[in-house]
């Protein structure tokens, strides 16, 4: 089976999953192919969505700090989980390449699509970068992690993307990477903070839409893949955000009752006026609780990075 397929069944099995569930419910994760690429490259250049842009200062302002994390004249290798278009990173990189730093650079990624586009964009640049994309969920190459073993390595999970996992998984998630992680690695991560309600609000509710259209791709990518029949229009994006939990969640929601085939898995649906379909949770965070899931995942905080107005932080770990 080839990764494609595989991919493909893994789909096809979380959509009989979640869609036949109660409440209905699919991973964002599922958003990403090139038409959702494309429009996640959108959303991080909306006024609203400030999480790429603080992160994008606090690696700008710390980019030799960073790229001095190892000195070995071995080298180290980069291993980026979720590396997208790769915008903050190459700032890094770049910094690298200047110092002329022996490294290796890991992007990883759900989608091939954007493994692909990053490594031309990075090659087109630095053509005597040492690249080696892998396609995969965090969880399937947190596996292959502890092979990279032969030298230092820096993880690095940007974007705040911990925050859709729940606090038991993200526990999980950090343990894992623990597991991989050598005496001598580091755990560089980015977790979006509590601030101004309103605020997060905006940031995932733009005025534009394109978060909705973003949402909505999951049942276009149904329609094209699984020869389903979704009224993708008659779903309308949701957004709430629990200053309590500081939990943000995204839902898409039907306008209208319908009755929906899904011819490949032969599934047969119904939704009731306003019925939900859960996409998303982004989760918020302070010191105080990123300490905590550190503790249960047995790591520790070295160093803690925010950007210039405090809407976000990055933080280095150690394994404890």
């Amino acid at each position: 089976m080839t990764k494609k397929q595989y991919f493909q069944l893994d789909f096809e099995k979380h959509v009989q999953e979640g869609l036949s569930a109660f409440p209905k419910f699919l991973s964002s994760k599922y958003i990403y192919d090139e038409k959702g690429d494309a429009l996640f490259q959108q959303i991080m250049a909306l006024p609203e969505y400030y999480l790429t842009n603080a992160e994008y200062n606090i690696i700008h302002t710390h980019k030799k700090d960073l790229a001095a994390l190892f000195t070995e004249e071995q080298g180290f290798d980069l291993i980026e989980l979720g590396a997208g278009d790769g915008k903050k990173t190459k700032v890094l990189l770049a910094e690298l390449v200047a110092q002329k730093r022996n490294f290796t650079y890991i992007p990883i990624d759900i989608s091939q699509n954007s493994i692909d586009k990053l490594a031309t964009s990075l090659l087109d640049t630095w053509p005597e970068i040492d690249i080696q994309g892998e396609q995969g969920t965090y969880f399937q190459v947190l596996e292959r992690l502890s092979q990279y073993n032969k030298r230092p390595k820096l993880l690095m999970v940007l974007g705040s993307n911990i925050g859709n996992l729940k606090h038991t998984e993200a526990i999980d998630f950090l343990s894992k990477l623990r597991n991989s992680m050598a005496p001598q690695d580091l755990l560089f991560m980015g977790f979006d903070q509590k601030k101004d309600p309103l605020h997060i609000q905006n940031a995932y509710a733009d005025p534009q839409g394109v978060t909705q259209e973003f949402n909505r791709n999951l049942l276009h990518r149904i329609n094209n893949e699984m020869d389903a029949n979704f009224l993708v229009n008659d779903f309308e994006h949701w957004e709430s955000y629990d200053p309590e939990t500081g939990t943000a969640k995204s839902y898409l929601l039907a306008t209208k009752s319908c009755e929906v085939h899904i011819a490949k898995l032969d599934l047969h649906l119904h939704f009731k006026k306003w019925e939900t379909i859960h996409t998303e949770i982004s989760q918020k965070y302070d010191d105080n609780v990123v300490a905590w899931l550190a503790g249960e995942a047995a790591l520790k905080v070295s160093r803690i990075f925010k950007d210039e107005q405090e809407l976000y932080k990055n933080y280095l770990f150690y394994s404890d």
